[in-house]
Protein backbone atom coordinates (compact mmCIF):
# COMPACT_ATOMS: atom_id res chain seq x y z
CA UNK A 1 0.00 0.00 0.00
CA UNK A 2 1.69 3.08 -1.40
CA UNK A 3 1.40 6.19 1.13
CA UNK A 4 2.91 9.67 0.09
CA UNK A 5 3.57 12.49 3.27
CA UNK A 6 3.41 15.43 1.67
CA UNK A 7 4.91 17.88 4.24
CA UNK A 8 6.45 16.08 6.91
CA UNK A 9 9.15 18.48 7.78
CA UNK A 10 6.60 20.10 9.89
CA UNK A 11 5.52 17.49 11.91
CA UNK A 12 8.90 15.42 11.91
CA UNK A 13 11.86 17.21 11.24
CA UNK A 14 14.15 14.01 11.49
CA UNK A 15 13.81 13.17 15.49
CA UNK A 16 10.71 11.09 15.39
CA UNK A 17 10.92 7.46 13.55
CA UNK A 18 8.14 6.85 10.89
CA UNK A 19 8.19 3.24 11.74
CA UNK A 20 4.54 3.26 12.89
CA UNK A 21 3.71 4.54 9.20
CA UNK A 22 5.57 2.11 7.95
CA UNK A 23 4.22 -0.85 9.67
CA UNK A 24 0.47 0.08 7.64
CA UNK A 25 2.16 0.63 4.03
CA UNK A 26 5.45 1.82 1.83
CA UNK A 27 6.00 5.28 2.98
CA UNK A 28 7.25 7.95 0.60
CA UNK A 29 8.27 11.09 2.89
CA UNK A 30 8.57 14.80 1.54
CA UNK A 31 9.05 17.65 3.98
CA UNK A 32 7.52 19.93 1.89
CA UNK A 33 5.43 19.99 -1.33
CA UNK A 34 5.14 22.97 -3.59
CA UNK A 35 1.47 23.46 -5.04
CA UNK A 36 2.94 23.04 -8.20
CA UNK A 37 4.04 18.91 -7.13
CA UNK A 38 1.20 18.41 -5.34
CA UNK A 39 -0.71 15.82 -8.23
CA UNK A 40 2.51 14.92 -9.22
CA UNK A 41 4.01 13.41 -6.30
CA UNK A 42 0.57 12.16 -5.14
CA UNK A 43 0.54 10.11 -8.36
CA UNK A 44 -1.54 7.06 -8.12
CA UNK A 45 -1.10 6.72 -4.17
CA UNK A 46 -4.59 5.55 -2.90
CA UNK A 47 -3.56 7.09 0.80
CA UNK A 48 -1.42 10.47 1.44
CA UNK A 49 -0.96 12.38 5.02
CA UNK A 50 -0.53 16.21 5.16
CA UNK A 51 -0.89 19.01 7.50
CA UNK A 52 -0.46 22.20 5.55
CA UNK A 53 -0.19 21.27 2.13
CA UNK A 54 -3.68 22.52 0.46
CA UNK A 55 -5.66 19.68 -1.40
CA UNK A 56 -7.91 21.37 -3.78
CA UNK A 57 -10.36 20.00 -6.05
CA UNK A 58 -7.82 19.63 -9.20
CA UNK A 59 -6.58 16.66 -7.13
CA UNK A 60 -9.26 14.74 -6.64
CA UNK A 61 -9.76 15.48 -10.28
CA UNK A 62 -6.29 13.95 -11.65
CA UNK A 63 -5.25 11.53 -9.01
CA UNK A 64 -8.39 8.35 -9.52
CA UNK A 65 -6.48 6.31 -7.49
CA UNK A 66 -7.11 8.26 -4.11
CA UNK A 67 -8.82 7.20 -1.75
CA UNK A 68 -8.05 8.31 1.68
CA UNK A 69 -6.19 11.81 3.09
CA UNK A 70 -5.37 12.18 6.34
CA UNK A 71 -3.88 14.70 8.51
CA UNK A 72 -1.66 15.99 10.16
CA UNK A 73 -3.97 17.90 12.15
CA UNK A 74 -7.31 18.38 13.68
CA UNK A 75 -8.24 21.43 11.27
CA UNK A 76 -8.92 20.27 7.56
CA UNK A 77 -9.55 23.60 5.99
CA UNK A 78 -6.97 23.11 3.35
CA UNK A 79 -8.74 20.37 2.47
CA UNK A 80 -11.79 20.70 -0.14
CA UNK A 81 -13.98 18.03 1.38
CA UNK A 82 -16.71 18.41 -0.85
CA UNK A 83 -14.80 17.61 -3.57
CA UNK A 84 -12.98 15.03 -1.80
CA UNK A 85 -16.59 13.25 -0.82
CA UNK A 86 -17.97 13.80 -4.84
CA UNK A 87 -15.28 11.44 -5.42
CA UNK A 88 -15.00 9.27 -2.88
CA UNK A 89 -12.10 9.93 -0.91
CA UNK A 90 -12.28 9.42 2.55
CA UNK A 91 -10.75 12.18 4.96
CA UNK A 92 -10.23 11.78 8.50
CA UNK A 93 -8.25 14.43 11.16
CA UNK A 94 -6.85 13.91 14.34
CA UNK A 95 -8.70 15.67 17.02
CA UNK A 96 -7.50 15.93 20.48
CA UNK A 97 -3.62 15.05 19.47
CA UNK A 98 -2.64 18.36 21.21
CA UNK A 99 -4.93 19.43 23.86
CA UNK A 100 -2.39 19.27 26.71
CA UNK A 101 0.40 21.03 24.79
CA UNK A 102 -1.72 23.87 23.40
CA UNK A 103 -3.84 24.58 26.91
CA UNK A 104 -0.10 24.65 27.96
CA UNK A 105 1.05 27.06 25.70
CA UNK A 106 -2.39 29.81 26.15
CA UNK A 107 -0.61 30.09 29.86
CA UNK A 108 2.67 30.69 28.22
CA UNK A 109 1.83 33.46 26.74
CA UNK A 110 -0.38 34.91 29.19
CA UNK A 111 2.26 34.69 31.46
CA UNK A 112 4.84 36.88 29.42
CA UNK A 113 2.24 39.21 28.83
CA UNK A 114 1.37 39.66 32.68
CA UNK A 115 5.23 39.31 33.88
CA UNK A 116 7.53 40.53 31.34
CA UNK A 117 10.20 37.58 32.07
CA UNK A 118 12.68 38.47 28.88
CA UNK A 119 12.58 41.88 29.85
CA UNK A 120 13.09 41.60 33.84
CA UNK A 121 15.90 39.07 32.67
CA UNK A 122 17.43 41.97 30.71
CA UNK A 123 17.51 44.61 32.99
CA UNK A 124 19.82 41.73 35.64
CA UNK A 125 22.23 41.03 32.11
CA UNK A 126 22.79 44.41 32.01
CA UNK A 127 23.42 45.49 35.68
CA UNK A 128 19.90 47.32 36.07
CA UNK A 129 19.21 45.23 38.59
CA UNK A 130 18.09 48.14 41.28
CA UNK A 131 15.60 50.02 38.80
CA UNK A 132 13.21 47.02 38.56
CA UNK A 133 11.25 47.86 41.25
CA UNK A 134 10.67 51.33 40.79
CA UNK A 135 10.59 52.71 36.93
CA UNK A 136 10.66 49.49 35.29
CA UNK A 137 7.80 48.12 37.73
CA UNK A 138 5.36 50.71 36.49
CA UNK A 139 6.86 50.79 33.05
CA UNK A 140 6.03 46.72 32.64
CA UNK A 141 3.44 46.38 35.23
CA UNK A 142 2.63 42.72 36.26
CA UNK A 143 -0.46 41.35 36.80
CA UNK A 144 -1.67 38.35 39.20
CA UNK A 145 -4.40 35.46 37.64
CA UNK A 146 -6.31 35.34 40.76
CA UNK A 147 -9.86 36.44 41.16
CA UNK A 148 -9.77 37.60 37.48
CA UNK A 149 -11.97 36.51 34.79
CA UNK A 150 -11.12 34.19 31.54
CA UNK A 151 -13.38 33.80 28.80
CA UNK A 152 -12.95 30.81 26.52
CA UNK A 153 -14.50 31.30 23.06
CA UNK A 154 -15.09 27.74 21.76
CA UNK A 155 -15.02 24.83 24.95
CA UNK A 156 -14.04 22.24 23.60
CA UNK A 157 -11.45 19.41 24.57
CA UNK A 158 -8.75 22.54 24.17
CA UNK A 159 -10.95 24.89 25.82
CA UNK A 160 -11.73 23.15 28.39
CA UNK A 161 -7.97 22.27 29.90
CA UNK A 162 -7.74 25.33 29.36
CA UNK A 163 -10.19 26.08 31.76
CA UNK A 164 -9.00 24.02 34.00
CA UNK A 165 -5.61 25.51 34.14
CA UNK A 166 -7.17 28.64 34.76
CA UNK A 167 -9.48 27.47 37.59
CA UNK A 168 -6.24 26.58 39.29
CA UNK A 169 -4.74 30.03 38.85
CA UNK A 170 -7.79 30.75 40.49
CA UNK A 171 -9.53 32.40 38.44
CA UNK A 172 -13.32 32.23 37.13
CA UNK A 173 -13.88 31.08 33.82
CA UNK A 174 -17.07 31.70 31.06
CA UNK A 175 -17.24 29.97 28.20
CA UNK A 176 -19.14 29.81 24.86
CA UNK A 177 -19.88 26.34 23.08
CA UNK A 178 -22.41 25.52 20.17
CA UNK A 179 -24.19 22.81 22.53
CA UNK A 180 -23.18 23.99 26.18
CA UNK A 181 -22.35 20.63 28.23
CA UNK A 182 -23.86 21.22 32.10
CA UNK A 183 -21.25 18.38 32.80
CA UNK A 184 -18.30 20.61 32.29
CA UNK A 185 -19.57 23.28 34.87
CA UNK A 186 -18.08 23.52 38.43
CA UNK A 187 -18.11 26.17 41.51
CA UNK A 188 -15.39 28.11 39.19
CA UNK A 189 -16.15 27.62 35.12
CA UNK A 190 -19.88 28.16 33.92
CA UNK A 191 -21.36 28.62 30.28
CA UNK A 192 -22.55 32.20 28.85
CA UNK A 193 -23.36 33.89 25.86
CA UNK A 194 -20.55 35.39 23.80
CA UNK A 195 -21.45 39.12 24.72
CA UNK A 196 -21.72 38.35 28.20
CA UNK A 197 -18.30 36.86 27.85
CA UNK A 198 -16.40 39.63 26.12
CA UNK A 199 -18.08 42.13 28.30
CA UNK A 200 -16.93 40.64 31.65
CA UNK A 201 -13.54 39.06 31.07
CA UNK A 202 -10.42 40.02 31.34
CA UNK A 203 -8.60 37.74 29.38
CA UNK A 204 -9.61 36.31 26.57
CA UNK A 205 -8.80 32.81 24.64
CA UNK A 206 -10.16 31.72 21.27
CA UNK A 207 -10.59 27.83 20.77
CA UNK A 208 -13.45 27.94 18.30
CA UNK A 209 -12.96 25.94 15.00
CA UNK A 210 -12.94 28.36 11.87
CA UNK A 211 -16.05 28.47 10.40
CA UNK A 212 -17.76 31.24 8.34
CA UNK A 213 -19.70 32.42 11.39
CA UNK A 214 -16.28 32.60 13.15
CA UNK A 215 -14.54 34.33 10.31
CA UNK A 216 -13.78 38.04 12.11
CA UNK A 217 -15.47 37.14 15.34
CA UNK A 218 -13.05 39.41 17.13
CA UNK A 219 -13.28 42.72 15.47
CA UNK A 220 -13.79 46.28 16.40
CA UNK A 221 -17.42 45.46 17.31
CA UNK A 222 -16.51 42.55 19.49
CA UNK A 223 -13.76 44.77 21.09
CA UNK A 224 -16.13 47.42 22.23
CA UNK A 225 -17.94 45.64 24.45
CA UNK A 226 -14.57 44.01 25.80
CA UNK A 227 -12.91 45.51 29.39
CA UNK A 228 -10.74 48.51 28.96
CA UNK A 229 -7.23 46.94 29.45
CA UNK A 230 -8.57 42.96 28.26
CA UNK A 231 -5.74 40.20 26.85
CA UNK A 232 -6.95 38.14 23.70
CA UNK A 233 -4.68 35.08 23.37
CA UNK A 234 -5.21 33.28 20.34
CA UNK A 235 -4.20 29.34 19.40
CA UNK A 236 -6.92 28.79 17.25
CA UNK A 237 -7.13 30.27 13.58
CA UNK A 238 -5.60 33.82 12.67
CA UNK A 239 -8.84 34.83 10.75
CA UNK A 240 -11.02 34.76 13.81
CA UNK A 241 -9.23 38.10 14.21
CA UNK A 242 -9.71 40.54 12.37
CA UNK A 243 -6.04 41.46 12.78
CA UNK A 244 -6.36 45.34 11.80
CA UNK A 245 -8.82 45.59 14.40
CA UNK A 246 -7.04 44.39 17.38
CA UNK A 247 -3.27 45.92 16.39
CA UNK A 248 -5.76 49.38 16.64
CA UNK A 249 -7.18 48.25 20.00
CA UNK A 250 -3.21 47.15 21.33
CA UNK A 251 -1.60 50.98 20.18
CA UNK A 252 -4.77 52.95 21.55
CA UNK A 253 -4.74 50.98 24.65
CA UNK A 254 -8.04 49.42 24.49
CA UNK A 255 -5.96 46.06 25.07
CA UNK A 256 -3.54 45.80 27.30
CA UNK A 257 -1.93 42.88 25.69
CA UNK A 258 -2.36 39.84 22.91
CA UNK A 259 -0.29 36.48 22.29
CA UNK A 260 -1.31 34.82 18.84
CA UNK A 261 0.09 31.32 17.76
CA UNK A 262 -1.73 31.68 14.46
CA UNK A 263 -2.06 34.60 11.96
CA UNK A 264 -4.46 34.99 8.91
CA UNK A 265 -1.51 33.79 6.63
CA UNK A 266 1.20 31.83 7.52
CA UNK A 267 4.13 32.58 7.51
CA UNK A 268 3.00 36.18 7.58
CA UNK A 269 3.26 39.30 5.27
CA UNK A 270 5.44 41.95 5.99
CA UNK A 271 2.53 43.99 6.29
CA UNK A 272 0.70 41.87 8.96
CA UNK A 273 -0.66 44.47 11.34
CA UNK A 274 0.26 42.71 14.72
CA UNK A 275 3.71 42.45 13.98
CA UNK A 276 4.15 46.52 14.25
CA UNK A 277 1.78 46.82 17.13
CA UNK A 278 3.05 47.56 20.73
CA UNK A 279 2.13 44.68 23.67
CA UNK A 280 1.58 42.27 21.49
CA UNK A 281 3.15 38.28 21.24
CA UNK A 282 3.38 36.51 18.27
CA UNK A 283 4.76 32.61 17.86
CA UNK A 284 4.43 30.20 14.60
CA UNK A 285 2.02 27.91 15.02
CA UNK A 286 3.98 26.23 17.57
CA UNK A 287 1.74 25.23 20.01
CA UNK A 288 0.89 22.18 18.95
CA UNK A 289 4.40 20.92 18.50
CA UNK A 290 6.11 19.42 21.24
CA UNK A 291 8.11 16.02 20.70
CA UNK A 292 5.53 14.32 22.69
CA UNK A 293 2.55 15.94 21.17
CA UNK A 294 4.44 14.59 17.56
CA UNK A 295 5.00 11.13 18.42
CA UNK A 296 1.48 11.18 19.57
CA UNK A 297 -0.01 12.38 16.18
CA UNK A 298 2.46 10.29 14.24
CA UNK A 299 0.63 7.21 16.45
CA UNK A 300 -2.80 8.55 15.95
CA UNK A 301 -2.36 9.35 12.10
CA UNK A 302 -1.50 5.54 11.32
CA UNK A 303 -4.01 4.46 13.97
CA UNK A 304 -6.63 6.31 11.17
CA UNK A 305 -5.07 4.75 8.91
CA UNK A 306 -5.64 1.19 10.06
CA UNK A 307 -9.39 1.98 10.85
CA UNK A 308 -9.56 2.98 7.37
CA UNK A 309 -8.35 0.11 5.82
CA UNK A 310 -10.24 -2.27 8.17
CA UNK A 311 -13.01 -1.05 6.53
CA UNK A 312 -14.18 0.96 9.79
CA UNK A 313 -12.80 4.54 9.20
CA UNK A 314 -12.74 6.85 12.32
CA UNK A 315 -12.47 10.03 12.59
CA UNK A 316 -13.89 11.59 9.08
CA UNK A 317 -14.39 15.02 8.35
CA UNK A 318 -16.36 14.58 5.64
CA UNK A 319 -19.22 11.59 6.15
Amino acid sequence: MKIVVLDAGTVNPSDISWERLNRVGEVTVYESTPPERVIERIGDAPIIVCTRTRIRREVFEQCPGLKYVGLFATGYNIIDTAAAKEHGVVVCNVPGYSTEAVAQFVFALLLEICHHVPAYDSLVRTGRWEEAPGRYASALPLMELKDKTMGIIGMGDIGYRTAQIAAAFGMRVLGTRRHPDPRMETDSIRFTDLDTLLRESDVISLHCPLFPETRNLIDKAAIAKMKDGAILINTARGPILNERDVADALNSGKLWGAGVDVLSNEPPREDNPLLHTKNCIVTPHIAWAPEETRRRLVRMVAENMEAFLSGCPIHVVNP
